[in-house]
């Protein structure tokens, strides 16, 4: 895996059911490296920390393989990488060998695979249809949040290093499986619910499926 692009926004506004909205994911491609902070990417703009940034969600990969599935299907919007609303465009990645807990080496910074990403009214907003919402659960290729153990500067130039496997997780891809499933795999629940790359919150949101 090789870092295509390194991505940065600034706060853009918008209304929504009658209030203004302040959102980061209009991200733009940077022409300098990015610095991965422990709590987020520095000078990119985060607007609700209730459900971006912060320790799980530092920052946010998205796979450059996936950008002619999108294009497709919107042609009419203006495509740069960072459209997706990821810190990083990377070639060649591949959610279903991402393991939830392994760790990489990735320029000077040390990250770990923590979860996927859920898309919301924001991401629907900047395509311009509510239906892109299910395309992106349907197709299944959700991107990446990692958590930063060690901060560190990123470029174009860096790849990943795997430096630490999990051997008792699931991939990246299984995890979003999972979380839309109406049937729960409990059997993977289980394991997330014992692994140290989920945060409480969302730890405690699967366990309600093992009641």
């Amino acid at each position: 895996m090789k870092i295509t692009s390194t991505n940065i926004a600034q706060p853009t506004t918008f209304i929504w059911n009658g209030k203004e909205i302040t959102t980061g994911i209009y991200k733009k491609p940077t022409d300098h490296p990015i610095y991965l902070t422990k709590d987020n990417v520095k000078d990119d703009e985060v607007s609700d920390r209730k459900v971006h940034g912060g320790e799980f969600k530092a920052c946010y990969l998205f796979s450059e393989d996936q950008y002619p599935y999108w294009q497709n299907l919107y042609a009419q919007l203006d495509w740069t990488y960072g459209m997706l609303g990821e810190n990083l465009t990377v070639k060649h990645m591949d959610e279903k060998q991402l393991v939830v807990g392994d760790i990489y080496k990735l320029g000077t910074a040390i990250v770990q695979i923590t979860q996927p990403r859920e898309p919301c009214f924001k991401f629907a907003h900047k395509f311009g249809s509510n239906d892109v919402l299910k395309q992106f659960i349907d197709n299944g290729y959700s991107g990446t949040y990692v958590r930063v153990l060690e901060e560190g500067i990123v470029s174009k130039v860096d790849h990943f290093k795997l430096i630490e496997q999990h051997n008792n997780s699931i991939s990246i891809f299984d995890f979003f499986q999972l979380l839309y499933a109406k049937e729960k795999d409990k059997n993977h629940i289980q394991l997330l619910i014992e692994n140290d790359a989920i945060p409480p919150r969302l730890k405690k949101r699967l366990a309600f499926f093992l009641k």
